[in-house]
């Protein structure tokens, strides 16, 4: 589990079969290096990756067929690239983004960037597996950067975020152009909350034995409505 507070920027390259070479770049680094060890979760652009093996100033990691399908190392597997890293999450850290699982849920592509003021706007685009989890003020991890929704057009499945000087210029945020892909991956929260409330999870069974969804009529029955 991550948090979505980047810790770190790499270069990653593909190497032979599914590996890939993950070499830290800048000072922070000695946040993911100082005690990295072999099996450890690291994620690589909002991926949970497992280290196969430590370098110097880095690691190497394996992807799944299923990981790279789903996220953009299928898509920018051929040259290398910067990507944000984080280490899994202690117990008794600081939760300073939101619960980020390193499970991206698919991919989205950057529309348009624009520097404000005090922020940069970005507009992204999201296939219907996340757009369906996308709500004003709720969470999003981009890249697996925690950043907060400022509007959503469901017309579109667009949303737009603004994004702080620091969090643009500590990620790879910085280095997107339009028509950049990004790993996307919707709020786990809402992820429960849609199973519960369409009925998708047999959390409660009847008396008769069959099972029962968090509808709006079992929520009036108890008081909520």
């Amino acid at each position: 589990m991550f948090t979505g507070l980047i810790q770190a920027l790499g270069n990653i390259k593909p190497l032979d079969g599914d590996s890939w070479e993950i070499t830290c770049i800048n000072k922070s680094a000695d946040v993911i290096l100082q005690d990295i060890a072999y099996g450890d979760s690291i994620a690589v652009d909002g991926i949970c990756l497992t280290v196969d093996r430590i370098l110097d100033d880095g690691f190497i990691a394996t992807a799944s067929p299923e990981t790279v399908r789903r996220t953009i190392l299928g898509r920018e597997s051929s040259h290398q690239r910067i990507v944000n890293l984080e280490a899994s999450l202690r117990v008794g850290s600081k939760i300073g983004g939101h619960f980020v699982m390193g499970h991206v849920d698919g991919i989205g592509q950057l529309l348009t960037s624009t520097k404000t003021a005090t922020s940069w706007e970005m507009t992204f685009t999201a296939p219907d597996a996340i757009a369906r989890y996308i709500v004003p003020k709720g969470s999003i991890a981009i890249n697996g950067v925690s950043l907060t929704v400022a509007e959503y057009y469901p017309e579109t499945r667009q949303f737009k975020t603004a994004v702080i000087p620091i969090t643009y210029t500590d990620t790879n945020l910085q280095y997107l152009s339009s028509g950049s892909w990004v790993n996307l991956e919707g709020d786990i929260l809402g992820k429960y909350v849609e199973k519960f409330v369409t009925g998708n999870s047999p959390h409660q069974i009847a008396e008769n034995g069959d099972t029962m969804g968090i509808n709006p009529a079992f929520l009036a029955e108890n008081g909520y409505l």
